[in-house]
């Protein structure tokens, strides 16, 4: 054996060897065997068993809150050009059909001033077309490419949120994509294998985490209606009623400030304590910046009144500023850790843009899972046996090295899922079966190319080594194509769609190596034990 084929030897025991350690590591007993095993293979939803989840994003919540932010800037901008306006109102669109009609009517401009209103909302809301009703008054609606755009942006912001807050809870195999269907461009479908807790989950994704610390303008009260009696059935102007949350059947309403002192945007990270003197748990954060400067402000100037840490339009707690704040802070009130863990991870996540609505829940048994594994292992099995039968039948002692090349061929795929942290579902099943097939097609292409070459009247050797250089062309040429399918398939396809192109494509590229290298180092190792070769069991 010359030392070509020893290096080429010694390659290929390497790559085996890193491929078992990707699949079982280094197992000291059978438990840990099956430990390892399930650790570094990770099964979809359809394999494991889990929650899938179909929900709908109210797509209607982030355009009033964009026409809300317009409203709250454009008040600024006409009082500080001195301009007067008798109201300034949105529409409230309730469906998503309605959503990109919202519409903002402006009251009360005076004629006089008709020219510089116009000359502002021209240069500060470019994104908004200006209709005139009256002389006095204006309608503002949003244009077709910033609705859009809104859209878009709510649903990718929506996506990216609830992924942050599922790998929080250490779902890493789960999937955030939108269902594809034509008619519903406002759902999402959430995959969450392994998920033995759902409700839990379900109410975590759920919650928008909109954070807000408002001024405590009055109260508590009792009602609402006690409330607005206080000020006449009219509240103050910039000011809102929200309700504290429910204990003990117990419920009562705070006067807060519309524009909050700092949002759930300002947070630059949210972490579960437990206060050690009464062992109550809590919520920190920790602000960004500029935020902390804003806030630092804020209670200085406020120290001895009261301040509202509103979540999702409810009061969680409304201390007194007793010192100026700088860039922490931390809300009380978490009945548990879970709780107070929750808060925390939601607003590390950050807020959503809009509600979300469920739509559709199934629930996938493990049992249900085992079966496909079972049946899609028997399968392969079945397959894999019928290829091996056939090679040995028809191609004889150089089907041993087709076989070979095939197992290495699983070995190699199986490895490069686990090494990619990549999740084997049904589909990815079929994406090896199919794999066994393309093996086995390189092979016999190769093998009928050597036939060719020895029925021509060449020697053993040059007949092998020319079936292999001639067939290498051909065989490249059907990955190719194959892989550029699969690119396709990956590009435009849902997860479980997905999940076939990858596996098929790893596949193929381990197909390469070993029906061309593998295949030929074997060949070459066995022939050159030999002085003369006259024949070639093929």
């Amino acid at each position: 054996m010359n030392r070509n084929i020893k290096i080429k030897v010694a390659l290929i025991v390497a790559v085996i060897l890193v491929c078992i350690y990707g699949i079982i590591g280094l197992p000291r007993s059978k438990a840990d065997l099956v430990a390892n095993w399930k650790k570094n293979i990770h099964l979809g939803l359809d394999l494991s068993g889990g929650t899938q989840l179909v929900m709908q994003v109210q797509l209607q919540d982030a355009f009033k809150a964009t026409a809300d932010t317009t409203i709250d800037r454009l008040k600024d901008e006409l009082k500080k050009d001195n301009i007067e306006f008798s109201n300034l109102d949105r529409s409230d669109p309730s469906t998503l059909a309605d959503a990109d009609k919202i519409e903002i009517d402006v009251k009360g401009i005076p004629v006089a001033k008709t020219g510089a209103f116009r000359s502002t909302v021209s240069d500060q809301y470019g994104e908004w077309i200006l209709t005139p009703l009256n002389s006095t008054d204006y309608r503002m609606t949003l244009k077709p490419t910033e609705a859009l755009k809104l859209k878009h942006d709510t649903m990718t912001q929506t996506t990216a949120t609830i992924e942050r807050k599922i790998n929080g809870l250490g779902l890493t195999e789960s999937s955030v994509q939108p269902t594809g269907r034509s008619d519903a461009e406002a759902e999402l479908l959430v995959q969450l294998p392994g998920v033995d807790d759902p409700a839990h989950v379900k109410q975590l994704l759920q919650t928008q985490a909109v954070l807000e610390w408002d001024e405590v303008k009055d109260g508590p009260f009792a009602s609402q209606d006690e409330g607005r009696a206080k000020h006449g059935g009219i509240l103050p102007l910039g000011t809102r009623l929200v309700p504290t949350v429910t204990r003990g059947g117990e419920q009562s309403w705070y006067l807060v400030s519309r524009s909050p002192v700092v949002r759930g945007t300002d947070i630059r990270d949210a972490r579960a304590s437990q206060d050690q003197s009464v062992g109550r748990w809590e919520t920190n954060f920790v602000l960004t910046q500029e935020a902390a400067k804003r806030f630092e402000r804020y209670t200085e100037a406020n120290i001895g009144n009261r301040a509202a840490i509103v979540v999702d339009n409810q009061v969680i707690s409304a201390p007194t500023i007793q010192s100026r704040i700088s860039d922490t802070g931390r809300i009380t009130g978490a009945t548990n850790q879970e709780e107070a863990a929750d808060l925390a991870l939601n607003l590390r996540a950050g807020s959503l843009p809009a509600a979300v609505v469920y739509e559709e829940e199934r629930t996938v048994g493990p049992s249900l899972g085992t079966d496909s594994i079972r049946e899609g292992f028997r399968a392969g099995i079945a397959g894999l046996v019928a290829v091996i039968f056939f090679m040995l039948f028809y191609y004889r002692r150089s089907g041993i090295n087709a076989t070979l090349a095939l197992v290495l061929n699983a070995v190699i795929l199986v490895a490069a899922l686990s090494y990619f942290d990549a999740t084997l579902t049904l589909p990815g099943i079929a994406g090896v079966i199919l794999t066994i097939g393309m093996a086995v097609d390189s092979n016999v292409l190769i093998f009928e190319r050597i036939r060719e070459e020895l029925r021509a009247g060449k020697a053993v050797v040059a007949a092998v080594d020319a079936g292999f250089s001639k067939a290498f062309a051909t065989i490249v040429d059907t990955h190719v194509t194959t892989v550029v399918s699969c690119a396709f398939l990956f590009i435009f396809g849902t997860g479980p769609v997905k999940g076939f192109a990858v596996t098929l494509v790893i596949g193929l590229i381990a197909n390469v190596f070993t029906a061309v290298f593998v295949s030929k180092t074997i060949f070459d190792w066995e022939l050159s034990g030999k002085r003369q070769v006259a024949a070639l069991s093929i």
